[in-house]
């Protein structure tokens, strides 16, 4: 049975409301109307603005960039959300903040993934959408369907209509294999692993290139650039190796610090990203960053969501 569009609400955070206004469209509806402000100490305070009881409702919101206030501020909506009776709350969270702290790989350091996934079923989630998780893993740790869309279904098809088609899709760590192989199986390339060693979060040391990329034209694939030294790094390294040119593609921009004018200073003709994290003015001013949109793919899994259809077969490529 189809949910009239009357019976489902779409609500954003204000961690990226132009993706939500997206979201919401595709989706075959208007965003529902919320106030969110913050007391004069600084704590958030929520108002929705219309009904919602008997409502399926969905919160979109990035926990990126301002990954704490987002977050909390996400909880708050959601409990709103359940105290004015709406019939579902599902977290649409299309870059999952904290999902990198997914194990204990040093003594007494917390699961962070796993606590965020405890706060939001408390708060009331019933149901997760998220794209390209960090670790597919994440999913374990929640007991409510999780979602985890993959953002390679809108990056290839913006890929394909791009002119200078790649010859070999690189990962440029081991960490993102899995993720560059899936590139070269739908590009139909060939695969080259970088073995890389980190000497500390941010500083990368190429070791060695498994593979050929001599006179070939490069595609890094990696699930996020954070600061951007590894897509770099990688850069330089296929390029001494004799590559023709060196492009990337990431499903979540971060771009933090200084990643715009290193990246600017690199070696890499350009890097395409999907908006799962808002493009704001932090990116003018370049011209190597290239963005595609992955709200359709949301507001397809909302509608599908709600008519009780398949998502999965919809994002299997």
């Amino acid at each position: 049975m189809t949910h009239h569009a009357s019976e489902i609400a779409v609500l954003s955070g204000s961690s990226h409301p132009d993706l939500a206004r997206n979201i919401a469209k595709h989706a075959g509806v208007d965003l529902s109307p919320i106030e969110i402000s913050t007391f004069a100490d600084g704590e958030i305070s929520v108002l929705i603005q219309e009904s919602v009881r008997g409502k399926h409702t969905f919160v979109v919101q990035s926990v990126s960039l301002h990954p704490n206030e987002y977050l909390v501020e996400l909880l708050i909506i959601i409990d709103a959300l359940r105290r004015a009776s709406a019939q579902s709350v599902t977290a649409v969270i299309p870059y999952f903040g904290y999902s990198r702290q997914d194990r204990k790989d040093k003594p007494r350091v917390p699961i962070t993934a796993r606590l965020v996934a405890d706060l939001l079923e408390k708060a009331g989630v019933q149901h997760l959408f998220t794209m390209d998780l960090h670790a597919p893993q994440v999913q374990g740790f929640f007991n409510i369907p999780v979602d985890d869309l993959p953002g390679r279904i809108a990056l290839i098809d913006a890929l394909k209509s791009m002119t200078d088609a790649p010859d070999v899709v690189v990962a440029p760590d081991i960490g993102s294999v899995k993720t560059a192989r899936k590139y070269a199986s739908a590009l139909n390339c060939d695969f080259v692993i970088i073995d890389k060693q980190r000497q500390k979060n941010d500083d990368v040391e190429i070791l060695n290139i498994i593979g050929s990329v001599t006179g070939k034209n490069v595609l890094l694939a990696d699930d996020v650039c954070s600061t951007g030294s590894t897509l770099v790094s990688a850069a330089k390294a296929c390029h001494e190796k004799g590559a023709r040119s060196v492009n990337a593609v990431v499903t979540h921009g971060l771009f933090v610090g200084d990643a715009i004018t290193t990246i600017e200073d690199s070696q890499l003709d350009w890097i395409l990203t999907t908006d799962t994290i808002p493009q704001t003015s932090r990116l003018t001013g370049t011209a190597k960053i290239k963005t595609c949109s992955i709200a359709p793919q949301f507001g397809d899994a909302i509608r599908c969501s709600t008519s009780h259809e398949s998502i999965s077969s919809r994002n299997h490529r």
